[in-house]
């Protein structure tokens, strides 16, 4: 990790040197602090490289989508909560309009334009594959220690979809019982087909529900809460930097999405530990987590309501048996995946969600990912 501290900081010394002197030359100065943030997040992030060139095509061209994607990413940094809201910083604010790349403020497209342009994005997976690339090329040659996992509750301003039952749920009635499975024929559950290797990543992530419901959770104090929308999941290493990201229907359970996400995960990185909680106890994921060259730290989960007043009891056995002194202490490093979620919420836009449906809402976190991504890597190196 200090030969990635190293790179980021020469990088940053280069572009102390050749963009900020040109910037002066164009832009009103002495620039903003924040300003001067999102100019070095947007270098670095560099969403310009993935956009569909439009030349040569037939009929009207759209207005300039690298401008356009520029504009999300300053949108998710300065946590501007919609589009209008956008569109009128742009038009007061000229430096952020010229780095965005509007010229003028006729250049600046209609909210119209802007929910065309974003349809698109999300549809073409940009923010995802920008995302990606940025991760692979930084970590390229370096080794993670830790990889934390959790989830979050993300709010929607839509209806949930009602669970229907199936046909053959609605022929089963109290007088026909369920007939019980041949021994050795039990169905596999979902984190079982997963771990025994029958499917592959793409079929993992089409086979989770992404449809908005309502989820509920135990928060740190033990109340429970509920919210209608989704979940976002979540892995980062030891300096709260996201590596992947998924997203969830908000009642399914955090574990279904354990091991999609760590091979997502290990397709970016090299890292030595997986680090979860107790929503992630199964054995399935933890030989999976071997399965891919890591030693996994989890938490104990209780079993029923009997058995959370032994959990405290649980978690001192296993911390004195089950896990050396040393696994106890790198479980801490958790807390990173719980930082970074709390700071895609109150700093990158999570918690002004205005799309609707799964793949919009991905695609409108993502653009706060890739936001927060560059700027924890620029925190790094400072």
């Amino acid at each position: 990790m200090s030969n990635l501290k190293q790179r980021i900081s020469n990088y940053l010394d280069k572009l102390q040197q050749s963009l900020f002197p040109y910037l002066e030359e164009h832009l009103d100065t002495p620039l903003p602090k924040k300003l001067v943030e999102l100019i070095t997040i947007l270098d670095v992030i560099e969403i310009e490289r993935f956009i569909v060139d439009h030349r040569g095509y037939v009929g009207r061209p759209p207005k300039n989508r690298a401008a356009v994607a520029r504009a999300f990413i300053a949108k998710s940094f300065y946590n501007i909560p919609d589009t209008k809201s956008l569109i009128d910083r742009l038009k007061s604010d000229k430096n952020l309009r010229k780095v965005c790349g509007f010229e003028t403020i006729y250049s600046i497209p209609g909210e119209s334009s802007f929910s065309r342009a974003f349809q698109v994005f999300t549809e073409l997976e940009l923010p995802q594959k920008t995302h990606e690339a940025l991760i692979k090329t930084t970590y390229q040659d370096e080794l993670v220690g830790h990889v934390s996992k959790d989830s979050t509750a993300i709010e929607a301003r839509e209806r949930p979809v009602k669970k229907e039952c199936n046909e053959e749920e609605i022929a089963e009635t109290p007088e026909m019982p369920k007939k019980r499975a041949p021994k050795g024929c039990a169905k596999k559950t979902r984190i079982e087909k997963q771990a025994s290797g029958e499917m592959t990543l793409d079929e993992m992530i089409k086979d989770l529900p992404t449809h908005c419901n309502i989820g509920r959770k135990t928060n740190s104090s033990g109340h429970i809460y509920a919210w209608i929308g989704y979940k976002l999941h979540l892995s980062v290493d030891d300096h709260g930097i996201p590596l992947a990201a998924m997203i969830s229907s908000a009642s399914m359970n955090d574990s279904q999405a354990a091991i999609p996400l760590a091979i997502i995960t290990a397709q970016r990185v090299t890292s030595l530990y997986d680090l979860m909680d107790g929503a992630y106890y199964a054995d399935a994921i933890s030989e999976h987590s071997k399965s891919l060259g890591h030693v996994p730290i989890i938490d104990v989960a209780p079993k029923g309501e009997a058995q959370k007043a032994e959990k405290e009891q649980e978690n001192l056995a296993r911390k004195t048996l089950a896990w050396e002194p040393a696994e106890a202490i790198r479980f801490n490093i958790r807390t990173s995946v719980e930082r970074a979620n709390a700071r895609i919420k109150d700093e990158f836009g999570a918690h002004t969600v205005r799309v609707k449906g799964a793949v919009k809402v991905f695609g409108h976190l993502m653009f706060g990912i890739l936001a927060q991504t560059a700027n924890q890597m620029l925190k790094l190196a400072t």
